[in-house]
């Protein structure tokens, strides 16, 4: 997916209040506005589905739009936009009847045809979606994002203006928690034709079919709003009126924001987290997210498999986490723990899989001396790119002074920009190694393996014993779970082990602040994105 998906912040509009009985009135106000106001630490760069690969962009999806599945309060997959669904009894078709009062904000009807292109789009290669991977379960997916079968053929069908039929290349476990995934919505084919390359680059340019709908972002500012959607079939369920976005990159002024009560919602990075700690309303929980770093192996050194080795073995993730972020632990491989387990023995996939990439200064100096020799250089430079958020600006430095220090003759600059901009550096190859969070959204280990935020994967890492592998799991052995457990973990080791195409850095952990007048406040099970339907003000 070329991409970091970065943490966020929030805050709820109020005033500094002196006299107690105007606070007793501010909080009553508030409850009757229903209005909350929210930080993020990084820009939002797309509203189109085929298009995002940020937190901050899928939050605003998420929120906005819908697909055949969502979240419920439990955070477990329900039917949302289908009202019913049927299953073959070979489990690889799902037939939908969709909700006839399911409309777009623009108050277009929402239909199996919206589906179906929205699908289809996904995995063109014309149309370079970042997320195009998410498809390989569905029938054809894979051959049609290689290039080899039109974009016709991939298994989602429109039976009638309300059936809509899916087709899976095997049978999968985790069907309803994968469609719930913003790569999953449909878009309004009308209004997609109508603005071409520049639909979801503006709200005015897009419409919803979600609880809410974004006004006030024109595609650059650092302000916008999530506004109750009035053609939304659920709106009765939701009592939010509105949510104010604000972009606030500093987090020590999301944290005294809070602390003057301007806040209700506050995420923690880095050094706040200890002076927190003790603060009412603090909470913390380990989360699927990860740090990594990728490779340009469009790039000469770093397409030298022992320069990737060498920068992968050479810092102290341990020390990162204790004296850096104060949250997390050390990622050993691209699958976190406590994320995904064996359904046949209940076991840790982490666990069982094992470390395949930790600090191991011996080796990292072996493979740089290796990387050294095959590029005829004693000394070389190379460029970390990350975006300009606060914990990605120190855990880039962190890396810098730990290769520096470790592999002599390295010189490692830093380029840390807006994550739009990183993002789009990263997509056109404008780097040499760049740092990114990422999140699943489903619980199986292959939602990491063949994706991860890894950038480029699909493209550039064509391993045949890799792609073998990952097609034995889901077709092969799609049954079997301990054979699809065992060859899962195989491609892993492929991957980080021996070809070190990704270096695996942390597993998250998220900490924030919330206010006890907020309730219904949902965190996504895979991450750090917030879900405000079920929210209201007390």
């Amino acid at each position: 997916m070329k991409k970091g998906l970065l943490v966020l912040f929030g805050t709820v509009i109020a005033t500094t209040l002196i006299l107690t009985a105007c606070g007793n009135k501010q909080s009553s106000d508030t409850s009757k506005q229903q209005v909350l106001t929210v930080a993020t630490d990084a820009e939002m760069a797309t509203l189109s589905t085929t298009k995002y690969s940020d937190t901050t962009s899928l939050e605003a999806l998420q929120n906005t739009f819908e697909g055949l599945y969502r979240f419920n309060s439990s955070n477990k997959p329900v039917l949302a936009g289908a009202s019913s669904v049927s299953v073959s009894s070979d489990e690889k078709t799902y037939t939908f009847t969709l909700r006839k009062n399911a409309k777009w904000s623009n108050g277009d009807a929402v239909t199996a045809q919206d589906y179906v292109f929205a699908w289809r789009k996904m995995v063109d290669p014309s149309s370079a979606s970042p997320n195009s991977q998410r498809f390989a379960s569905i029938k054809n997916g894979d051959a049609i994002a290689a290039g080899k079968l039109s974009a016709d053929k991939l298994g989602i069908k429109a039976l009638s203006t309300y059936k809509l039929q899916v087709t899976l290349e095997s049978p999968i476990s985790y069907f309803s928690e994968l469609m719930t995934g913003a790569p999953f919505y449909p878009q309004d084919e009308k209004i997609v034709k109508k603005y071409g390359s520049q639909y979801g680059t503006s709200a005015a340019k897009t419409v919803f079919n979600g609880p809410f709908v974004v006004t006030n972002w024109n595609g650059t500012n650092l302000k916008w709003n999530y506004v109750k959607n009035s053609k939304y079939w659920d709106k009765k369920a939701i009592t939010l009126k509105k949510v104010k976005v604000q972009v606030v990159k500093d987090s020590s002024t999301a944290a005294n924001l809070y602390q003057t009560n301007k806040l209700d919602y506050a995420m923690l990075t880095t050094d706040y987290i200890k002076q927190y700690q003790k603060t009412a309303g603090f909470h913390s929980k380990t989360i699927p997210l990860i740090g990594y770093l990728s490779f340009n192996t469009h790039r000469q050194t770093t397409a030298n498999v022992h320069f990737r080795k060498a920068i992968a073995l050479a810092y102290n993730k341990n020390s990162l986490v204790k004296n850096v972020l104060h949250a997390g632990s050390a990622l050993n491989g691209i699958v976190p723990k406590d994320f995904a387990f064996n359904t046949k023995t209940g076991d840790d996939y982490r666990k069982d899989a094992g470390n395949m990439s930790t600090y191991n200064l011996k080796e990292a100096k072996k493979q740089w001396a290796e990387a050294k020799k095959e590029l005829g250089k004693q000394k070389i430079s190379i460029e970390l790119l990350t975006s300009d958020t606060t914990d990605s600006k120190q855990i880039g430095e962190y890396l810098q002074s730990q290769l520096e220090t470790n592999l002599p003759g390295l010189s490692v600059s830093l380029r840390s920009i807006p994550l739009k901009s990183r993002l789009a550096a990263t997509t056109d190859y404008d780097f040499d190694i760049v740092y990114g969070t990422w999140q699943p959204d489903y619980a199986d280990p292959v939602n990491f393996i063949s994706d991860g935020g890894q950038y480029h994967l699909s493209d550039d890492y064509n391993n045949s014993n890799f792609r073998s592998l990952l097609n034995k799991a889901a077709t092969t052995y799609a049954t079997n779970p301990t054979k699809r457990w065992s060859t899962l973990i195989k491609a892993e080791k492929q991957l980080i082990t021996t070809d070190t195409f990704t270096a695996p850095v942390y597993q998250g952990g998220m900490s924030y602040l919330l206010k006890n007048k907020v309730k219904g406040l949902q965190i996504s099970p895979y991450g750090t994105v917030l879900f405000y339907r079920n929210v209201h003000i007390k």
